[in-house]
This record gives structure tokens, C-alpha cells and sequence, in this order.
């Protein structure tokens, strides 16, 4: 995997059930945002990009569904519906709108749980499918054998760097802030220093630019972050 903690965003408005899932999935080693309307789950879902959503239908603001929908039109990240309807009728339009999973309340934690772990490695199968081998001029990227090549020869990553190139690959042509990168690779962002980033970058460079000074892979976009060209 590239993260060291997977994200989840769970958009619940009953503050018992937040507790408990909160507390049960820290446990795991999950990091976890939590958002209690429509409005604050789209924030955080475009703020933090998120592995997985958990996600109720009943908001105060509205009808979950229409989370599900903006998820849709920009992510295919897994989302399991948690929610007290049970009507089949329900099931079906979560479903059909995008829905991963469904789980109906009252619930246990263990299924919750093993459901979104079975999702969470959809997801990382995913990603191996859509990029096993990236190869662009003389850069060539060996996902399945984390093998890196650059001017025809074979060269030593750092596990640091190797994550850190993989995640600009997977997500080329799109900036990633600095905050981003720092919660994606160290599994933090609060506190971070870009400064070290930045160090990463350096070192990246030399090793797979022909010309580290004026880089052909690796973009800089000033005070925001950088982009895989």
C-alpha cells in the first residue's frame, strides 16, 4: 500500500454512534474525519480525499444520497451505507446510486469492520490493476516488482521516495498539495514541515531526472505543491 494509514470519512449525525466508531476504528489504526451534514461531508471529502466513506441516508440537511452523488461524479472510492432504512426499496437506490455496501442498523462493529477491510483491499487491487507498469521516455516503473529504471539503468529508491513517486504516478497530470503528500505518505499533516518534503523531492530528482535543474517528470507548482507531468 502507499499510505501508511488509510483515511476514512464517516458522515454520521448520531454522536453515540460517532464515538463508537471513532474509538473502534482508531483502534485499527485508521485515521478518521467525521462529518454530521451534506455540507460538511463534501468539505471534508474534497479537503482530505479520502480512502473510504461511511455514510448514513438520514442528515439533518437532507438525503445521504446526495453525498453519494457528488462522490460519484468525482471519486470511485469505496462508500458503505450505514443507515436505519431497511426497506429494500432503499438498499436498491443506495446501490444503484454507487453504494459499495449496505449495512443496516443496529449493526456490529466486528461485520462493519471486515466489510470495510474487504473494501479497502477492492480498492488497492484497483490500483495495481490500473497502473502495473508505468513507463514514460526513460523512466519506467515497475508496480508489481517495485522495480525503478531511469536512463536504462536500474536505480535504489528509499522505501520514502519509491512511495513518494508511485503517488505522483498514480495521480499524474493532477497537483498534490504538500498537505496532501505529507498525509498520504507520513500519515499526518498538522505540524508537517514542507521543508522536508521538499528535501525528498531533491534527492527524487536526482536520481530520475536527466536534468534535475529544470525537471521533466516532476513539476513544481510554486506554494501549492507538485505534479506528476
Amino acid at each position: 500500500m502507499l499510505r501508511m494509514k488509510n483515511e476514512i470519512l464517516i458522515v454520521e449525525d448520531d454522536r453515540y454512534i460517532i464515538r463508537f466508531m471513532d474509538m473502534s476504528m482508531k483502534e485499527e489504526e485508521y485515521t478518521i474525519s467525521v462529518a454530521r451534514t451534506i455540507r460538511e461531508a463534501l468539505t471534508l471529502f474534497f479537503a482530505n480525499h479520502p480512502d473510504l466513506v461511511i455514510l448514513d441516508l438520514g442528515l439533518p440537511d437532507g438525503d445521504g444520497i446526495e453525498v453519494l452523488k457528488r462522490i460519484r461524479e468525482n471519486s470511485d472510492i469505496p462508500v458503505i451505507v450505514v443507515s436505519a432504512r431497511q426497506e429494500e426499496d432503499e438498499k436498491i437506490r443506495a446501490l444503484d446510486a454507487g453504494a459499495d455496501d449496505y449495512v443496516t442498523k443496529p449493526f456490529y462493529m466486528g461485520e462493519l469492520l471486515a466489510r470495510v477491510r474487504a473494501a479497502l483491499r477492492r480498492l488497492e487491487n484497483r490500483v495495481a490493476e490500473k497502473d502495473p507498469k508505468y513507463e514514460d521516455g526513460d523512466l519506467v516503473v515497475d508496480f508489481e516488482n517495485r522495480i525503478v529504471e531511469a536512463g536504462g539503468r536500474e536505480i535504489h529508491l528509499t522505501p520514502m521516495e519509491y512511495k513518494i513517486l508511485a503517488l505522483l504516478i498514480l495521480n499524474r497530470g493532477k497537483v498534490l498539495t504538500h498537505r496532501y503528500i505529507l498525509k498520504e505518505i507520513w500519515g499526518y499533516a498538522e505540524g508537517a514541515d514542507a521543508a522536508t518534503l521538499r528535501v525528498f523531492m531533491a534527492t527524487l530528482r536526482r536520481k530520475i531526472e536527466k536534468d534535475p535543474s529544470n525537471p521533466q517528470h516532476i513539476l513544481t507548482e510554486v506554494g501549492v505543491g507538485y505534479r506528476f507531468k
